[in-house]
């Protein structure tokens, strides 16, 4: 027989435990209470964070942001017009007024890989500027020396001679340093200059307008290879500028050294321009022999696409406030809705747009009245936030909070940070679109089955999506025929003109032996003056 033994429970410990379980109750419900009001407080009346969680689903910021979308049908539309604007840069009648000057580079015979020497470079295409020494070696093997060097801003907007001088002060300190000066041997180098220019051969060409913030008296209409052996000689050291590219076909010829199917340069940086191998039956510019190879590298100059206003109607009043305050007004449309020297100032003065209208940034607006903060600022949002900020996946948006304090930002909601995710996607995706367009045109128009495009730039190299939306704007823009890829080049503006001046040194050596041959002559002369 079993026993079952039942515990009584007072009734005083039960009254006691409900008497707790109620008052634990009740002080839930107060500060649940309290912090639901201390919320609707704080938020602005009639506002409602959910309405914001999906950008797109409201209206005015979707209005906002829509202004900036391209679909293929327009895109067809500016492809076209492209094209037209090429076909004026290369006609001898309307070369003059066209806005895509579409300059011949001299530049006919695109490298296999066998090409041997030792040759200098410099590499000026915007604040940084770099002196290389490059080896080729054969079998597409390249040795490479390099020493990057600011450029101040004083030499960007002074005097055109104090530019070249200082350039050449950083050539000879680098041919020092890797004991190359006087050494009896003049050295053929290739001059990457990164600014529109009118070629008038491999070794000579005069600016036609600066661009990325220089801004230097006395140059343009000036011969630049003639102003840099000017400081050259005058510095009195052992070098012949052999040929001068631009970064664009440094880039092709830099590629083209590993990959020879590569047809089309492009450059996605602080700027943005593209090469390409034209026909010389298509270039009514032209004024050199028709020998073989019959073909030439195009310069276009793509960034001055729309400066006669055939892009007007997909501008934006965001385009239009960093066209009038850029240093440059009505000058390089394309280029200030693509590069990134723009990109962060068109997002910046959309974000300041939204704040303004009470669209972001809900309930801090009070916070926000330092007009020293960088959001206030031109130029205070950097086109790498756009890329850090895109990099964000999930719902932390680290990198996103981060940029937007690093501005002036504090204390970002959830909301404000999907909301400035949306507004730099949209923005880096109708630059990637608006280039993918312009590469289409080029692919169409060569009819070439395999095109390599080489691509330089940081834009594309550290923005996480503009390859894959350029890629896929292309898909429906480029003829089914038609194959491509993209090639990173590997420091092509450098190898690039080092390959054009190696070629230019092996066809022309008596340049570079009469110039030796005067340098020792000039050390003689001092030496005997002594």
């Amino acid at each position: 027989m079993s026993l079952v033994f039942v515990e009584t429970i007072p009734y005083n410990s039960i009254s006691s435990l409900l008497r707790k379980v109620a008052y634990g109750l009740a002080t839930t419900c107060v500060l649940g209470t309290a912090v639901y009001i201390g919320y609707s407080v704080a938020s602005p009346d009639n506002h409602s964070s959910k309405r914001y969680r999906n950008p797109e689903l409201n209206d005015e910021i979707e209005k906002v942001v829509s202004s900036l979308k391209l679909n293929d049908e327009q895109l067809k539309h500016i492809m076209h017009c492209l094209e037209e604007e090429m076909n004026a840069g290369l006609s001898s009648e309307t070369h003059k007024q066209a806005t895509i000057k579409m300059f011949p580079s001299f530049v006919r015979h695109i490298p296999d890989g066998t090409e041997r020497g030792q040759v200098l470079a410099l590499d000026l295409g915007g604040t940084n500027f770099r002196v290389l020494s490059i080896k080729l070696r054969g079998n597409s093997h390249i040795e490479l020396t390099s020493k990057i060097f600011l450029v101040p801003q004083s030499a960007m907007i002074g005097d055109g001679k104090r530019l070249f001088r200082h350039l050449v002060e950083c050539l000879a300190e680098f041919m020092k340093k890797e004991h190359l000066l006087q050494s009896g041997i003049c050295y053929p180098l290739g001059f990457t200059f990164s600014f529109p220019c009118k070629q008038e051969s491999l070794a000579s060409a005069r600016l036609t307008t600066w661009t990325k913030g220089f801004s230097c008296a006395d140059v343009i209409n000036e011969d630049v290879v003639k102003l840099l052996q000017d400081a050259i000689d005058e510095k009195g050291i052992n070098v012949k500028c052999a040929a001068l590219v631009n970064d664009t076909v440094g880039t092709l010829m830099a590629c083209a050294y590993k990959e020879p199917a590569t047809s089309i340069g492009l450059i996605l940086g602080t700027g943005t321009n593209a090469c390409y191998i034209e026909d010389l039956d298509k270039v009514g510019t032209w004024n050199g022999d028709h020998d073989e190879p019959k073909q030439v590298i195009i310069n276009m100059e793509w960034g001055a696409f729309g400066d006669n206003g055939c892009l007007n109607h997909i501008r934006t009043k965001y385009d239009e406030e960093v066209d009038l305050s850029s240093i440059n007004p009505g000058q390089q449309t394309f280029e200030k809705m693509i590069s990134g020297m723009y990109m962060g100032e068109i997002v910046r003065l959309i974000i300041l747009d939204l704040l303004q209208r009470e669209l972001l940034f809900l309930g801090h607006r009070d916070t926000y009245g330092d007009y020293k903060t960088p959001i206030y600022n031109r130029g205070g949002f950097y086109t790498k936030f756009v890329s850090t900020v895109e990099t964000d996946e999930g719902i932390k948006f680290s990198n996103t909070r981060r940029v937007l304090e690093d501005i002036g930002i504090r204390n970002p909601t959830f909301d404000d940070c999907v909301i400035v995710q949306h507004i730099c996607r949209q923005v880096s995706k109708r630059a990637a679109r608006l280039a993918g367009a312009g590469l289409a045109v080029l692919i169409n128009r060569m009819g070439k089955p395999t095109v390599t495009i080489g691509v330089d730039g940081s834009l594309y190299r550290y923005h996480p999506r503009f390859k894959r939306n350029m890629e896929r704007s292309m898909e429906g823009l480029v003829n089914k025929d038609f194959k491509f890829k993209f090639a990173l080049s590997d420091d092509g503006s450098g190898k690039g003109a080092a390959l054009v001046a190696c070629v230019a040194a092996h066809n022309a050596p008596e340049l570079l032996t009469k110039h030796t041959r005067e340098i020792i002559d000039d050390k003689t002369s001092e030496a005997n003056s002594d």
